[in-house]
């Protein structure tokens, strides 16, 4: 125990020792450790959530999902794989209603997006491929490329952030010595908030057929927020029968718990054949998987929320802008990142030391807006910040408020 507690006492003497929090939810609202000078918790308005359409505070589809005449008689438990005894009706018809709805030739739920990204790539690459990754991609996606090194030994290469020109020399330098060549990114990156250029990843693949290159987007944080059924990045820019594989997760603005792969029907097969997390997992409960479906339906719809949601998001970034020209005259690191092409629902604020990040959370907090420091081993040295994480029932007044707030920090 010794060797831990050092390792707990460098972290905390570096400002990055993590705890969890005591926080109890109202609708958009948190309460937990904060207090006022009155001794009573602070309302917060949360600004940490990826429940990005508001889904999981919204009430009413709560009743009416509940109130359904088959949703009394779902099992809140699959008790075993889907292999075995799992796979209930309500998947099947989950995943016809994915299929149809993305036009594609398959589609297959998992259980989270961690499972999915840690799953699919150590199943489908081979020591006869090379996988090319953003040097941004989500924790369980290099997760899957360590996984898939060590299963099969494939060789990988991460290239830098949204660095096209760099990932274009390295197709060229690779292009027929590998059988396949999987390049990996999102479309919306969680920690900065920007995005891939799909439709240029699109060309680059069409652009070097000796290299077959096999697309793999990640959608987590843009289904449900982009395109005009909020089918994410690749419906909007109508590229979606241009990527071979599309991750979709239901945890995060379809506020259930979940994930989904996008691709032809063979490949589903083997997938279901290969993924260890699949295979080796009790699957979701039926009751879970209904509500996936209900919500799908739900959120499709949703285009005044998505509508409200770009609103607000631009009016946030518009202040974190002008506060980041601010403080970078004196701090390169806060400025060290521009809004500029980011039109997202994650606005963040590069602050530089971790201890500086906390203590402007912590300011923040107190004054009723939840957010929280991101440090460092999520995102590299000296780029701690706040990360605004937006969502569809926050109101433009409260935004206006949080960015009068930030315009006075000096």
């Amino acid at each position: 125990m010794e060797r831990y507690n050092k390792e707990l006492e460098a972290l905390a003497a570096s400002g990055n020792l993590r705890s969890l929090h005591h926080l109890f939810r109202e609708g958009k609202y948190l309460y937990g450790d904060v207090f006022g000078a009155d001794g009573k918790p602070v309302q917060m308005l949360n600004l940490s959530s990826n429940d990005y359409l508001g889904i999981s505070c919204d009430a009413s589809l709560r009743d009416e999902f509940m109130g359904l005449p088959l949703t009394k008689e779902l099992l809140f438990g699959s008790g075993s794989s889907r292999l075995i005894t799992g796979n209930s009706m309500e998947y099947d018809g989950f995943e016809l209603q994915l299929k149809r709805d993305y036009k594609k030739g398959g589609a297959l739920l998992f259980n989270g997006g961690y499972h999915a990204n840690s799953g699919v790539l150590p199943a489908i690459a081979s020591e006869r491929d090379l996988i090319l990754a953003d040097k941004l991609v989500h924790a369980s996606i290099i997760d899957g490329i360590t996984l898939a090194a060590s299963y099969s030994r494939v060789r990988s290469i991460r290239f830098r952030h949204n660095d096209l020109a760099q990932l274009q020399n390295l197709i060229e330098n690779n292009a027929g010595k590998y059988e396949k060549i999987f390049v990996v990114v999102e479309s919306i990156y969680s920690m900065d908030g920007d995005v891939a250029d799909l439709l240029k990843l699109v060309e680059l693949k069409k652009s070097y057929p000796k290299a077959n290159i096999v697309l793999y987007v990640d959608e987590a944080h843009a289904v449900g927020v982009r395109g005009e059924n909020g089918l994410g990045l690749a419906e909007e820019l109508g590229c979606i029968a241009d990527i071979d594989i599309i991750v979709g997760t239901l945890g995060k603005a379809l506020a259930s718990m979940g994930a989904y792969i996008i691709c032809s029907e063979e490949l589903r097969q083997y997938l279901i054949n290969k993924v260890r997390p699949l295979i080796f997992t009790t699957a979701l409960p039926p009751i879970n998987i209904a509500w996936s479906c209900f919500v799908w339906d739900k959120m499709k719809q949703m285009k005044q929320q998505r509508g409200h949601l770009k609103e607000i998001s631009e009016l946030l970034r518009g202040a974190v802008e002008e506060m980041r020209k601010k403080v970078s005259v004196n701090s390169s690191a806060a400025g060290g990142i521009s809004l500029l092409f980011n039109d997202t629902q994650i606005v963040p604020y590069i602050v530089g030391e971790s201890s500086a990040a906390i203590s402007l959370a912590e300011h923040l907090q107190r004054e009723g807006f939840y957010v929280l420091p991101i440090r460092p081993p999520t995102v590299p040295q000296g780029t701690a910040r706040l990360r605004f994480s937006l969502t569809a029932n926050i109101e433009r007044k409260e935004v206006e408020l949080l960015s009068a707030l930030l315009k006075n920090i000096k």
